[in-house]
């Protein structure tokens, strides 16, 4: 099996190795001369986008590396299940993108409307063009808060809210100190989204929180999924299907949010699992996690799969057609969970692999194994650590105890190491994956 693996990975990998001077050839001969040009382009300051730009531009030194961001702030938003639930302040979550963008890399302030791959351009919304050699695109997916209907109008007003919104995520306590009863009602979209832990965690953390402030007999918690279980890995799926029964959290399969009334205080469910049958249910309190899809610009380029995301080799991370371009996180197409945490692991891989292209160096690919993570907060002081590969399905956890039971420590490592490990390690291009740790833990780990 392994010189099978081998010998697939050999041959594209020195294709990619190749296109330098193709790339270089067809910036040249594109029908438009670019603006300026660059080594790298990487579209995103994201994680994915600030941990590989960190690495390559301190690198290849000044003047090689841009960076395309529009946005003044960066959000650490796997925190923001946190801000909603009481346990962190919003300010915790965010810096200025300029304190976090790489001192090497040039950022460039502007959004990106058109991706060129036969001419290895990027187009920008002040109508400049930049040349590459090689693009890294990692600009993240789009909220489509639009699809249910009557949501934008609602959301962060009596009881509506969301934590995929910097806005409402700060109402979303406030809120739950407010409900003095009814159906407090929780939805998970039938669409792919980043942190798919999230809409559950919220749940939880609710239905504590009606506990602390003494309406819990007065509460109808509902966790309303789109899916047809209550987390995508059985594995960790039984521990928390065992919590919602023993808490008395409802939890409705294949029901799909669709529209709401905020005039009513009414949501419109349909089953997608019983002839799309509709259910228009009165709400006290709703939690929405809105559809997520790919971005406009990516869907509309050559880059993109039937789905709209960037086709890249779920291995290597390189693109299926144009081997000057790389893709990573919840932009590209690797079949796994959108998180913060598979970042780390898919950068060290990118990067590895980039570099020996750049450098015109022959070597086996890194392969990317789909690991990932959903830290599932069951409690103020409890979390189910689910490490997993998004490919097989299996467990992939680290420490030398069984991560299905919830308990404090991991609580203590996402909430307060984790945010550092953030900031000063996958920002900066250093952190890549827990692996080196788990490996060290092997000998100690239970057998599951």
């Amino acid at each position: 099996m392994f010189t099978l693996r081998a010998r697939q990975w050999v041959t594209p990998a020195r294709r990619a190795f190749a296109t330098i001077g193709e790339a270089s050839k067809n910036i040249q001969a594109s029908t438009k001369t670019a603006d300026k040009k660059f080594k790298v382009v990487v579209v995103g300051g994201g994680p994915g986008g600030l941990s590989v730009s960190s690495t390559l531009s301190e690198l290849l030194g000044k003047g090689q590396v841009a960076v395309i961001e529009p946005s003044n702030e960066h959000y650490y938003q796997p925190l923001w299940t946190y801000v909603g639930g009481g346990i962190k302040d919003f300010g915790e979550s965010v810096k200025p993108m300029g304190s976090v963008m790489p001192k090497n890399a040039e950022w460039i302030q502007d959004k990106v409307t058109h991706l060129d791959p036969e001419n290895n351009q990027v187009t920008l919304a002040d109508g400049q063009t930049l040349g590459y050699e090689y693009l890294v695109v990692a600009a993240g997916l789009q909220i489509n808060w639009e699809q249910i209907k009557g949501l934008k109008e609602a959301l962060g007003k009596e009881g509506v809210t969301s934590n995929y919104s910097k806005d409402s995520v700060k109402k979303s306590y406030q809120f739950l100190k407010d409900f003095k009863g009814g159906n407090a009602i929780f939805t998970f979209p039938n669409t792919p989204i980043k942190c798919p832990g999230a809409p559950v965690k919220m749940a939880f953390l609710s239905e504590e929180a009606f506990r602390i402030f003494g309406t819990r007999d007065k509460a109808n918690v509902i966790y309303n999924t789109s899916l047809p279980k209550i987390f995508g890995i059985q594995h960790y799926a039984e521990v928390l299907e065992k919590l919602a029964k023993e808490r008395n959290i409802q939890v409705n399969y294949q029901n799909e949010l669709i529209s709401i009334d905020s005039k009513n205080r009414e949501a419109v469910f349909r089953n997608n699992g019983n002839n799309s049958e509709l259910s228009t249910v009165h709400y006290d309190f709703l939690h929405v996690t809105p559809p997520q899809g790919p971005l406009h610009f990516i869907k509309e380029s050559r880059l993109a799969d039937a789905a709209g995301w960037v086709d890249v080799n779920k291995e290597t991370l390189c693109h299926n057609k144009y081997k000057n371009v790389y893709s990573l996180g919840d932009c590209s197409s690797l079949p796994t969970s959108k998180t913060a945490a598979a970042i780390t692991s898919e950068s060290g891989v990118l990067k590895h692999n980039l570099i020996a292209d750049l450098q015109g160096r022959t070597v086996e690919p890194q392969v990317y194994d789909g690991y990932t993570s959903c830290p599932l907060i069951v409690g103020r002081k409890e979390l189910v650590l689910a490490e997993f590969s998004g490919y097989t399905g299996q467990p992939t956890e680290t420490f030398p105890f069984d991560q299905r039971t919830p308990n404090s420590a991991a609580q203590f490592l996402n909430k307060s190491v984790i945010p550092s490990i953030y900031w000063n390690g996958l920002l900066k291009g250093t952190w890549t994956g827990p692996e080196k740790i788990r490996n060290a833990f092997a000998p100690f780990r239970p057998k599951l």
